[in-house]
């Protein structure tokens, strides 16, 4: 679809009936074992707030393609569905938006209650370029970091080859070769109340 009549606000993700795939990427020290075990290592600080993102190349933003330092390794996570949109029915938007939360204070109190925080940023295109349209950041922080590590994840692949090769399609020209090489990504049918009090 031309990019140009995509929804602003819409979680476009690789998913199936039951599960939705997202991204990460850590230290080779974290990312390894958790690829190979299928569940985070002793070492991810599950009192951190992490962040999920549905949309590889907004990872490939994040990450420079895995090139940058604390991000070289990139996971596909296989998470729980039904997981997934319980965070985003319990998130609060990451910045205070007036005609959703009242006063400034009346937002304060809504995130610091929320187990989970929601952020849009632009979509990337394979330069890495920002595009019209928005993608969905998912923080989760508490119970919902907790029950993502523990409850929702379903298989944990290392991408990082994957990255690796499209950003080499890409640098050589061969745009079409990458396109064909990307995750598709479908948009996920959500409850119009579930966005509404997400939409920026």
């Amino acid at each position: 679809m031309n990019e140009r009549h995509e929804p602003k606000f819409q979680v476009r993700a690789r998913h199936t009936g039951s599960t939705i795939t997202v991204y990460q990427a850590y230290r080779p020290e974290i990312g390894g074992p958790a690829a190979r075990h299928g569940r985070f290592p002793a070492a991810w600080k599950r009192e951190r707030m992490t962040w999920i993102k549905p949309s590889f190349l907004w990872m490939m933003y994040r990450c420079g393609w895995g090139t940058k330092e604390g991000q070289e390794t990139v996971l596909a996570i296989e998470i729980d569905r039904e997981g997934f949109l319980w965070a985003l029915r319990n998130a609060c938007l990451s910045h205070h938006v007036p005609a959703l939360h009242g006063d400034r204070a009346s937002w304060k109190r809504q995130l610091r209650r929320a187990p989970a925080r929601v952020q849009w940023d632009p979509e990337r295109g394979l330069h890495l370029n920002p595009l019209a349209h928005r993608s969905l950041q998912l923080g989760l922080a508490g119970e919902a970091a907790a029950r993502y590590a523990d409850e929702w994840i379903v298989g944990i692949e290392d991408v990082t080859p994957l990255a690796t090769e499209i950003h080499g399609l890409v640098r050589a020209g061969r745009l079409d070769s990458a396109a064909g090489l990307l995750p598709q990504e479908r948009p996920l049918g959500l409850d119009d109340e579930v966005l509404a009090r997400l939409r920026a």
